[in-house]
């Protein structure tokens, strides 16, 4: 087999403009077999995350880096020995002659050869680790850092007898535990080691229910462990209270700010010292919309949809925004223009296991009530799931948050970058509330908008927010304005 036969597969650019992904689950080892379109790793970039399809059949050679590395893209993340003289051209640079077991060549490839698939860029620099938790037993750190060293010794410190011998025992691809990627990432999130989950799926796939039993069996001793735990002793501190059983024994715990968590962060900095925010509040009376809900609920039309006031607070934001259509642009610094955008994709704030994501639906101007009411249970599904794409979080122009989920009344939202306009919606609460000259309980919440102050006045603002609680109120403006 000649060196050409290796192939380099870099990391892609998964989305608009990202410059680096996090390198979550590999999902074949080296001396795996793979073909053309299998998924070898998953990613998580700033927006979502991405499983990667390798583009051509051969052997794994080498893993370039470990779990948890963060690479730039355009960096070769693994080498694939494919059938000999199947390389293309571009990829019998000398760089692509390497083998993977001289560490100190691979930092040099990507700049050497060409882009091999599209949407590929070359980085000036590899990886950039990131901080990560060390674990408390020294055999177990000890053991970490042997299967970072030899994954291909990419970056290794110097080599150990010890070193390159400790993961290979392990290194039994059959043994793998069988699991989708959304119950993988789920196992992630929760802190699950798949190996100790028994199976209930057919051919012994583990299923998500699955993950949860074993959260669930794993938390029922830990629940009665602290009872078992000796108090402190009287003597050595009479005055001071003892410690609440559930606190843990480490004062701190340092969480590594990366994936969304890190972009979102970025975009509410940049957002909130770069437009000049103002919130206006209305508190209104619902309970029209709440009848209309129920209603709605046992229409055929909406059968199977779902169907709540979040979907009736939408359409009524579109037909403030019909009626107002200056309140949907943004703000061109480098044009000094603004830019009245002449649709809406209608961004809903969801919080995930990920972070705080918010994927819009696009043209949702054009969608009759129960296409949008669709629109709106395919993006909350998909969230949940942690299936959110790239381009679903991309291109928002007005956005509606959801806090009253949360029992609270409102809020004051910072806006998204690049959008002008966003809705926080309250709790809606029975209420004391002036109905045809009496007090009466009535279902009421309040709304919040908040704006940039650049290119939307207090008139224009006013307006906007002002039609979307007169068409909560009175449900029936959204024939007659829309």
């Amino acid at each position: 087999m000649t060196n050409a036969s290796v192939r380099e597969f870099k990391m892609p650019d998964v989305g608009e403009g990202l410059t680096e992904a996090e390198i979550l689950k590999w999902y074949v080892q080296p001396g795996d077999t793979v073909t053309d379109g299998q998924v070898v790793c998953e990613v998580e970039t700033a927006k979502a995350a991405v499983e990667l399809p390798i583009p051509y059949d051969g052997v794994v050679r080498a893993l370039h880096f470990p779990e948890g590395t963060t690479v730039d893209v355009g960096t070769s993340i693994i080498a694939v020995e494919v059938a000999g003289g199947a390389a293309p051209a571009q990829e019998e640079a000398p760089a692509a002659a390497v083998p993977a077991a001289e560490p100190e060549k691979p930092a040099e490839q990507p700049a050497a050869r060409q882009p091999v698939l599209v949407g590929y860029g070359v980085a000036t620099s590899s990886t950039r680790r990131r901080p990560r938790k060390q674990a408390q037993d020294p055999v177990a750190r000890q053991a970490a850092s042997a299967v970072q060293a030899e994954l291909n010794g990419h970056g290794a410190a110097p080599a150990a007898p010890a070193a390159p011998v400790a993961p290979a025992a392990p290194a039994a691809p059959a043994q793998r535990p069988l699991a989708k990627p959304p119950v993988r990432k789920l196992a992630k999130d929760l802190g699950v080691d798949l190996a100790t989950v028994t199976p209930s799926g057919p051919d012994g796939v583990i299923t998500r229910e699955d993950v949860h039993a074993a959260v669930a069996a794993a938390q029922a001793p830990q629940q009665t462990a602290p009872v078992a735990q000796p108090a402190v002793p009287a003597a050595s501190a009479p005055d001071r209270p003892a410690a609440p059983a559930s606190y843990d024994t480490a004062r701190e715990t340092r969480i590594p700010v990366k994936g969304v968590r890190k972009a979102t962060a970025a975009a509410m900095v940049g957002s909130a010292f770069t437009a000049p925010h103002v919130t206006e509040f209305v508190t209104v009376d619902v309970t029209r919309t709440m009848k209309l809900v129920e209603e709605l609920k046992q229409d055929k039309e909406f059968a199977g949809l779902r169907v709540n006031p979040l979907l009736l607070i939408a359409k009524a934001l579109l037909v403030a925004i019909r009626r107002n259509p200056d309140i949907n642009a943004s703000w061109d610094e480098a044009a000094q223009e603004i830019v009245v955008k002449h649709y809406v994709n209608l961004g809903i704030a969801a919080a995930t296991p990920r972070g705080l994501i918010v994927p819009n639906i696009k043209d949702a101007h054009a969608k009759t009530l129960p296409e949008l009411a669709a629109s709106l249970g395919e993006l909350v599904s998909t969230a949940r799931e942690g299936r959110t794409s790239p381009s679903a979080m991309q291109g928002g122009t007005v956005t509606i948050t959801n806090v009253g989920v949360f029992g609270v009344d409102t809020g004051t939202p910072i806006l998204n970058p690049g959008e002008s306009a966003i809705l926080a919606v309250g709790a809606i609460k029975p209420q004391p509330w002036v109905h045809k000259g009496k007090v009466k309980p009535r279902q009421v919440t309040t709304l919040a908008l908040s704006f940039d102050h650049r290119l939307v006045d207090g008139e224009l603002g006013s307006k906007v927010l002002a039609d979307v609680a007169a068409v909560l109120e009175q449900p029936k403006r959204l024939i007659t304005w829309a």
